[in-house]
């Protein structure tokens, strides 16, 4: 046999054992899948105790979605969490929380402050806020259906009066947006009727949180005509903020930690705004009601009257008392002629 034939019969042979070699070591080294059991749901003994379903803040007013009661280890049960055997859930909401609590972490007593207690005001003010209150009519409350907690708008309804004799213009106007209730008639308890649910009952003054300057403007809000409240829904917070960030009124600024955007964005979501202010008049409402302020009557003496009335007088007459008729004045250089209106 030819020496090359027999070099490449052997070349061949070693590489299909190489190839036989490394097929086998991959086949040994790939995991083979198994199987695990999921662990079995770990039963707590222990009561059921509060426990928040998300972060609180200190100032956070609590409502039905911020608590829950959950079991928890008996060893590690403290005498200061709410049980739920021992604890009424609708006397909770409203409650301001003085302690920050971690989500799933129990609610302490010494943690939430509740109307009347002192200090209840100043733990649900936000840092640089201020308590304001004003007063409102059942009409002009939304019947009682705003809470603690709630956002609403400030509407100023007012009647201007201009010089004329005629009906004052009537105008209401959105003032204030996006403004937080803290109070209403001193209480923010909920009363639960003989059915369970919350008994509404309105109520003639609103406490609301406001910076320095607008709670400036609620004061002389309430002397210049009636303050009503219009209750916000919670989508439009998202969607201001998102028109806010679209017309660059709002920076965010890049490769910020996503926590630390998400507290910036809802620090602004949450503030209270003045200006841009929307309005409505009469004539919006009825076609017999004024757009615009009533103008000044024409005066009739010389002092505030026009020229025309002056110059009414200097007509010659001949000497009978006479009715001021209207007239032209025409200018000739230096010389002035006045020609009653239908003169020659």
């Amino acid at each position: 046999m030819d020496s090359r034939k027999v070099l490449l019969l052997a070349g061949a042979l070693i590489i299909a054992v190489v190839t036989a070699f490394m097929a086998r070591s991959l086949m040994m080294g790939s995991a083979v899948p198994q199987v695990t059991a999921a662990p079995a749901p770990v039963k707590i003994d222990g009561p059921e105790v509060l426990v928040a379903t998300r972060a609180l803040p200190v100032g956070t007013i609590l409502d039905a979605t911020a608590l829950k009661f959950q079991p928890w280890p008996k060893e590690l049960v403290d005498n200061a969490y709410y049980l739920r055997e021992k604890t009424d859930l609708g006397s909770l909401l409203g409650t301001v929380v003085r302690n920050p609590v971690t989500a799933g972490q129990p609610v302490t007593q010494g943690a939430l402050v509740k109307p009347g207690d002192r200090g209840f005001l100043a733990a649900a003010l936000g840092p640089g806020m201020r308590a304001v209150t004003f007063p409102v009519s059942g009409a002009s409350s939304v019947s009682g259906f705003v809470f603690p907690g709630d956002r609403i708008d400030l509407v100023l309804t007012q009647e201007v009066k201009g010089g004329g004799d005629g009906d004052p213009l009537r105008v209401s106007e959105t003032v204030m947006r996006n403004v937080r209730v803290l109070a209403t008639d001193q209480r923010t308890d909920n009363t639960e009727g003989e059915n369970g649910k919350t008994v509404v009952t309105t109520f003639n003054t609103v406490t609301v949180e406001a910076t320095p300057r607008i709670a400036e403007q609620v004061a002389v809000a309430q002397t210049v005509g009636s303050l009503s409240i219009s209750l916000r829904s919670i989508a439009d917070n998202h969607a201001e903020l998102e028109e806010a960030i679209a017309s660059g009124a709002v920076k965010v600024p890049d490769g910020v930690d996503p926590k630390a955007e998400r507290a910036m964005l809802l620090k602004v979501a949450s503030q209270p705004q003045t200006g841009n202010s929307t309005y409505a008049t009469g004539a919006d409402v009825s076609r017999f009601q004024r757009r615009s302020v009533p103008g000044k009557p024409a005066s009739s003496d010389g002092g505030s009257g026009s020229g025309m009335t002056q110059a009414s007088r200097e007509v010659p007459t001949s000497g009978a008392i006479v009715a001021p008729v209207p007239v032209v004045r025409i200018a000739r250089g230096n010389n002035v002629t006045i020609v009653p209106v239908g003169g020659k």
